[in-house]
């Protein structure tokens, strides 16, 4: 299993592609990354599946109100 790669990723507040060094060896993980050009918060989360040997990336402006 790759315990480092890199992802691109496209921001979900502004569309701009960037580039995201992933560190798959500490697992599951659940982090916010700044945007490069709109500076707005993206929320990232890691999957690691150990038995199907895969790394999920999945990014969400994580800004969705509940009424």
């Amino acid at each position: 299993m790759r315990d480092y790669f890199e992802q691109n990723i496209v921001c979900p507040h502004c569309g701009h592609h960037t580039r995201l060094v992933v560190d798959a060896s500490e697992g599951d993980q659940d982090y916010y990354e700044d945007c490069q050009a709109c500076c707005n918060a993206i929320h990232v989360c890691i999957e690691r599946d150990e038995l199907s040997d895969e790394v999920r990336v999945r990014v969400d402006a994580d800004d969705e109100q509940y009424f």
